[in-house]
C-alpha cells in the first residue's frame, strides 16, 4: 500500500502565506524559523508555490508548482534554486528526513559508524 505524501511546510506567492504542518510543531523553534525563511525566500525569488514534503518512504522532497498562465514564475530558476537549497541546506534536510523516519515512521536510528568502532 502506497502511503501518501505528508507536507512538512510550504509557502505560496499567490496567497503570500507560509504553512507549517501542525504535526511538526514539536520541532525546535530555530528549525521552524529556518524552514519559514527558506520557503518564503524561495517564493519571493521564483514565485509559485513551494512545498517540502515527505514521501511514503520518508524521503524528503522539495516540490514547486505554479498556476496555469503564471508568466512571472521562473521555471528554470526553480530548478536551480532547488539544487542550491539541496546543496547549501543539506545538513538541515538530512536531519529533517532522519527526524521523520524515527519519530513518524518508527524506524530505528541507523548508526552510520557501526562496524567501524573497535
Amino acid at each position: 500500500m502506497q502511503q501518501e505524501e505528508i507536507v512538512l511546510c510550504g509557502a505560496s506567492a499567490y496567497s503570500q502565506k507560509f504553512y507549517l504542518n501542525e504535526q511538526f510543531c514539536g520541532l525546535p523553534e530555530g528549525i521552524k524559523e529556518d524552514l519559514k525563511i527558506l520557503c518564503v525566500l524561495y517564493v519571493e525569488d521564483i514565485g509559485g508555490v513551494f512545498r517540502i514534503v515527505f514521501d511514503g518512504e520518508g524521503q524528503l522532497l522539495l516540490k514547486t508548482e505554479c498556476e496555469e498562465g503564471d508568466f512571472a514564475y521562473d521555471e528554470i530558476g526553480s530548478i536551480l534554486k532547488v539544487k542550491q537549497i539541496q546543496r547549501e541546506r543539506r545538513e538541515l534536510l538530512e536531519s529533517l528526513e532522519m527526524y521523520y523516519k524515527v519519530f513518524f515512521l518508527g524506524r530505528e536510528l541507523e548508526d552510520e559508524n557501526r562496524g567501524n568502532v573497535e
